[in-house]
Order: structure tokens, then sequence, then C-alpha cells
């Protein structure tokens, strides 16, 4: 997002950026650019879900680069939004973009800009085993980056052009030239430092020798995710027909000005339309330039008290949040989605590759949801849901639902709810009883119920090798926690992706989906039950290659046979998850298939 065209521009001139060595500084960053920048440019495989461990490898590896060169991070995450929803079209064209992209990669085409739909949590938990200071920003980040930035005298590192039109004294470091993987040692000294090119303000409106208040409008009038005035149906009319590069001849038509206003009021003889039409125009720009004015944020009353926002301090349109929510939302335990519900604002869910020909993968997991907005909302009200159908971005309305446990509750007091109540709660919405997760280790509780559930709501329901190979590699994962490592498992890996299945694509993101929104009404439930590490719960690449063995002669036991250990908990997890459904669904899918599949 930001300005079209504007980073190439700047690179274009390459004198505007200067090369720095980067040490011994606090340093803002960009989570949401990170999170991206780290997956995309590390080859992580897009196609098969997602190798989550892989990326957390990348982000263990960029700070500790950054550690080593004494650079103290601190990292904000996009969670609110502007309320104005000034960005809507752009995000529903994002959304569209990368439909198309993952219907691509199902037909074993290239692609590229799809994020598994659990790397924003993997992120989070990742920044906190690190210990790393983030924030998930309430408000509008770009303003709130860019102020802390201000007030701490120090850079900001992101991806996003924007950054080239806030006023931050110390500069704008672009993530395409932080070489952080290219740590080096200052010569004649043992202190270590980042290869970067800084932007500054000061440099740019010296190059093209314009004032630094009209640089805001310039963005406006370039056109950003606020407003373009050519997708407006008014496009800029210069008199001579002279070719040059477009944000170069604004430039040098801003430079006659000193003041936005006297800016402002020249913009009709650009675009040349009615007086009526003219106003409207005037207006998105005016509202365009307002997002680039520095204020005061929130940013760093909570990284040096811990303290969220005061409540009577707080803008109307979040005045609907519950004070309680304010804190957990800014520490990232509390999924930013709940400020679009409460806000009755659209939802748009999340894609991953899967067979475009069947239902989304989220209506797999939409009764979960369900009941997030009910917990939200109240029971009867609806939220608009905007989601893939074959391959076309549509709407639709998802009603809000109570299950018998919470019919008492209210969001309020939600937090102070006893702790048996939560839990019973989250786990009639699951279908689960206590009972069912006896004998798995607390930190596996959920995955075995989303497992569960799974199992009972997919679409086309999936069979012995598809849980088999989910449940081989959650407990590879586990015993990668422990340090440990089976070797016919590791070999798998390293074979590489094989080719895409679509029916294996789809089951496994239907899955994921499901466990996506457990972990939202988990947190929103206020975790009664403890939240996993999912950066071992699913890799990709080696559950698709699972199926394949399985569908084989190889069994379970076989891939296991090195770690004992690990049989028995693959077995524990097998029985637990489906020990119910052999009760209820004896007729369907036969009692013997089912202890065929508990053995292995």
């Amino acid at each position: 997002m930001g300005i079209q065209g504007l980073a190439r521009f700047i690179d274009d001139h390459g004198a505007i950026l200067t090369d720095d060595q980067f040490r011994n500084s606090k340093l803002v960053i960009d989570g949401t650019y990170l999170y991206h920048f780290l997956y995309f440019n590390s080859s992580v495989d897009q196609q098969h879900g997602g190798d989550y461990d892989d990326f957390e490898d990348q982000v263990c590896k960029f700070f500790k680069a950054l550690r080593d060169c004494g650079i103290e991070p601190y990292v904000i995450i996009h969670g609110g939004s502007d309320f104005s929803d000034k960005k809507f079209e752009t995000q529903l064209h994002h959304v569209q973009s990368r439909i198309n992209t993952a219907n691509s990669l199902s037909k074993g085409l290239r692609g590229s800009g799809l994020l598994p739909i659990l790397i924003k949590q993997v992120f989070k938990q990742v920044l906190s085993s690190l210990k790393v200071p983030f924030a998930q920003c309430i408000f509008e980040a770009d303003q709130e980056i860019a102020s802390l930035a201000e007030r701490w005298n120090c850079p900001v590192l992101s991806n996003n052009s924007d950054f080239y039109i806030f006023d931050i004294q110390a500069g704008y470091l672009p993530f395409s030239h932080f070489k952080w993987q290219n740590a080096s040692t200052q010569r004649g000294s043992s202190q270590r430092y980042i290869p970067c090119k800084r932007y500054t303000t000061t440099s740019f409106c010296r190059y093209f020798n314009i004032n630094r208040q009209l640089l805001p409008v310039f963005a406006a009038i370039a056109g950003n995710d606020y407003v373009n005035l050519n997708k407006m149906g008014f496009p800029i009319r210069w008199e001579d027909k002279l070719p040059m590069e477009p944000n170069r001849r604004l430039l040098d038509w801003l430079a006659r000005f000193q003041e936005q206003q006297e800016a402002l009021d020249s913009v009709p003889s650009l675009i040349g339309h009615g007086k009526n039409n003219m106003d409207s125009a005037l207006q998105a720009l005016s509202l365009s330039i307002e997002t680039y004015q520095l204020q005061p944020g929130c940013l760093e009353r909570f990284f040096i008290k811990d303290k969220a926002p005061d409540p009577s301090h707080l803008p109307d349109h979040l005045s609907v949040l519950p004070d309680w929510t304010l804190l957990p939302l800014m520490k990232g335990t509390l999924s930013s989605s709940i400020i679009h519900i409460l806000q009755l604002r659209p939802v748009i869910q999340g894609v991953q590759v899967e067979d475009p020909s069947l239902p989304s993968g989220n209506n797999t997991s939409r009764p979960i949801r369900q009941v997030v907005f009910g917990l939200l909302l109240g029971e009867r009200r609806e939220v608009e849901e905007y989601d893939r159908e074959g391959i076309n971005l549509t709407s639709s309305m998802v009603k809000a639902i109570l299950p018998t446990a919470a019919q008492q509750m209210q969001l309020d007091m939600l937090n102070q709810a006893p702790h048996a109540v939560r839990l019973e709660v989250f786990l009639e919405t699951l279908g689960v009883s206590q009972s069912t997760l006896n004998g798995i280790p607390p930190h596996l509780g959920l995955p075995v119920a989303v497992t569960y559930y799974w199992l009972r709501h997919a679409h086309l329901r999936p069979d012995r090798p598809f849980l088999q190979a989910l449940l081989l590699g959650l407990v590879y994962g586990e015993l990668c926690r422990q340090r440990k490592m089976l070797e016919r498992l590791r070999r798998l890996i390293q074979r590489g992706a094989s080719n895409l299945d679509k029916g294996v694509a789809h089951a496994y993101s239907q899955w994921q989906r499901c466990m996506r929104d457990c972990l939202d009404l988990n947190q929103l439930l206020c975790f009664p039950l403890p939240e996993p590490q999912i950066a071992w719960l699913y890799r990709g690449t080696l559950v698709h290659q699972l199926v394949d063995e399985l569908r084989g002669v190889v069994t379970p036991d076989s891939l296991l046979m090195e770690d004992p250990s690990s049989g028995q908990l693959y077995r524990a997890i097998i029985y637990i998850s489906l020990k119910k459904i052999r009760k209820r669904r004896r007729n369907e899918l036969g009692l013997k298939f089912i202890e065929i599949i508990i053995k292995g």
C-alpha cells in the first residue's frame, strides 16, 4: 500500500537516499510489513498452506542481527483501521488479487504474495518468545508509527511509501535497502552495523526544491490508499504535452507554492471540472492530507508504562470497545478483528490455496465465528463477511449465535466470568466434552479439540491418511520443540514439496481456518485453554507428503519407531480425536475402520 510508484521513483533518483551504517539506536518497525517481507523474501513455501517453523527461524535470525548491532527494535503491528473506510475499496482489490493468486497456485502455476492465514498469530508468538517489544495498534497504524519515531528521534523501518511523506526527523529506512543479512564489522572496531539507505524529507525537499509542508499535498494528488483523483474521474490535465515522469512533473508544479492551501487552491487548474465536482475532489484531497499530520500517540505510554490508552480519550468510533479489551488488544493477545465486528463493519476472510470448485474453507469454521459474533454483539445480530465464491469475492450476512453456556454472559464483564464457564462455552462451541481431552498435554488440548471439530464439519470428510498425516505433523512439531528429531520425517522435509493435490490442500485449509477462529474465540474468552505454539502445529510441505506416503504402504508406526514416546502421543491424540465420533457415527464410518485408524 501507499503511493503507487513512489518507491521506484525515489530509487531512480539515487541522490535522495544516503548510505548508512545503522547501529546503536532504537528502531520503530512496521511489523505488518516485516512479516510480509520475511516470508516472501526467504523462499518459504506458499503453495501448501505454510511452513511456519521456517518462518519462525527467519524471524529469529532477523532480530538476532539487530541485537548484534546494538539496535533496540519496537514492533508495531497493524490492528485498527481508519473508521471512514477510505481504504476499504483498496483492501477488496487486494483480496481479489490474492484469490486469483491462490487459484493459480492450486493449478500448479506460479504465484506470489499469498500469506498463510496463521502467519500473524505465529509472528506475535515469536516476538513474545524473543522478548521483542511489540504493540498491536488499535488506531490507524501509520500515524502511530511515525509519531513514535518522531518522539524518540529514531527512524522507521518499513516498505510503505507513505513513510516518504511523514516528516520524521531521523528518517525512514526502506526494507528493500536494509541488508540485515549482510551485517558487517566497522573497520578498526568490533562494532557491527547493518548496511542500509536512509531517507529524510529534508533530502527529498532539497533535491526537488519544494517546501516540506507540500509533501502531503503531493501524496494526495499523486494518489494513495485514501484518494485517487484519476479513479474518481478527475485526471490531471497538463497544458503541455512534454514527456516527463508524472511524479517529477507534479513536483515541479508544486515547487511554485509555499503553503498547502495555496497549492490546493490551484488544483482546479490541473483537473478542470465543474464547481460541484471540484468540491468533492478538494474535500477528498484535504482528508488525505490530514492523514500525514503527526499527532500525539499512545504507543510511548504503552511501551514505557504497559498501559492502554485512557478510555475517556478514545475517539468516538472506538467507544464500542469495553475497557478491559484495550490492553489485550495492544498486547496482541486479543484479535483486532473484534474492532470491526463491534463497529458492525464488514469482515474480510483470509485466502488460502484450496479447490476453487468447492465452497470456501471458511464455511467450515463459520459456526465458531458465529459464537464470536454472539459474544460481541448478542444474538440475532448480523455481520457482513466477504469471502470467495468460486474465484470471485462476494459478501453475505452471517448471524450471531450464543451457545447455552453463554446465555448469561455480558461482554463488559466477560473477563470476570469464572474459568469453568468460559471453558464450557469454548468446548460447547466445538462440541467437545472436557473429559475428551483427558490424557492430552494441556498445550495440545486446543489443537486436538480443533481437529475433533474439523473431522465432524469439514466439507468432504477427511479420510484416514488425512488425519494420520495431520497428527504426525503435530507430533513432529512437538518433538522439535523438545529438540528431538525423527530422521524419516526429516528426510521427507529435505526432499522438498510434492506436487499439489487440491483435495489435500482443501482439507487442510479448512483445518487451519478452524484453528484460526478457535484461537480468536479462545482469546476472547480470556484463554480457557492454553494457547499452543502455532509454529510447531502445522508444516504444509510435510503433511502433504505424508498423505502420499500413508496412501501407500507406509504406516504411522513405521515413521515413529525411532522414538517410543512419539508413538504413544500419536495414538493418544488420534484416539481422543475419534472416540466420540465412533459412538455417534458407527453406521457412517464403521467401527472396524476406526479401530484400524487408532492402531495406525
